[in-house]
């Protein structure tokens, strides 16, 4: 199965880099180029492609704002997005897992970190860079907490979604957020992969995520899981 992917940067010369990478891949093809985040946004509907590199800062409509509309259009929900950033430690890590994205990658990171990251976002995993540690995502979400349940952002509140968690779920979510992958989640609750990628799903589900980064968002703004003092520096 070819990995279909839309590059979205104000850069000209950085598009052609990535093109050329990714389409250098056998499971991999550019289905799109966009300067802006309105052409993506344009193309995404166009081709429905199944990853989007965003770069978060673009001329007139950005890449956040771009990332927002994508993942609202119930056309595109399996569209998974990676963020693109010259500054990893930013502002804009925390908007970037708000606004929908699966994560976000350093535009520094080497070729192989980029290809890798698409077929982490392809496959539904929550992506972040070696340089984006767990405890500084942690921080970010924690200190935008208040914006959790803010009734402007449509639907119930992330807290009031986990009410209707089991038991397991909410012990899966909890070391899904950890950044345990399901075979570590298996080991430490000893059941099998599958049951716990069965936990996951339908944790998914119920709370309305669109993959495990947004589990990661939810278990944190929601207060089950709390940084603990001192995370978010290396």
């Amino acid at each position: 199965m070819t990995i279909r992917v839309l590059l979205a940067d104000d850069q000209a010369l950085l598009r052609s880099a990535f093109k050329v990478l990714v389409n250098s891949e056998p499971d991999m093809e550019v289905v799109g180029e966009a300067a802006d985040g309105a052409e993506a946004l344009a193309l995404a509907r166009a081709q429905r492609p199944d990853v989007v590199l965003m770069d978060i800062r673009m001329p007139g409509t950005d890449g956040l704002a771009a990332t927002r509309a994508i993942t609202a259009d119930p056309g595109l929900a399996d569209v998974r997005i990676v963020m693109l950033t010259t500054f990893e430690v930013d502002e804009y890590v925390v908007q970037s897992l708000r606004a929908g994205a699966s994560g976000f990658l350093g535009k520094g990171a080497e070729p192989e970190e980029l290809l890798g990251a698409i077929r982490i976002a392809h496959a539904g995993e929550a992506l972040l860079s070696p340089a984006a540690t767990k405890g500084l995502i942690a921080t970010f979400l924690a200190q935008g907490a208040a914006a959790a349940d803010d009734p402007s952002g449509g639907g119930p509140g992330r807290s009031e979604r986990l009410g209707a968690l089991t038991a397991r779920e909410r012990e899966v979510l909890v070391l899904v957020a950890g950044g345990l992958s399901n075979d570590e989640i298996a080991e430490r609750l000893d059941v099998s992969p599958l049951t716990v990628k069965t936990h996951v799903n339908r944790t998914m589900a119920k709370i309305g995520a669109r993959d495990r980064a947004q589990l990661v968002v939810t278990a944190y703004e929601s207060g089950l899981v709390r940084p603990r003092a001192g995370q978010g520096r290396d």
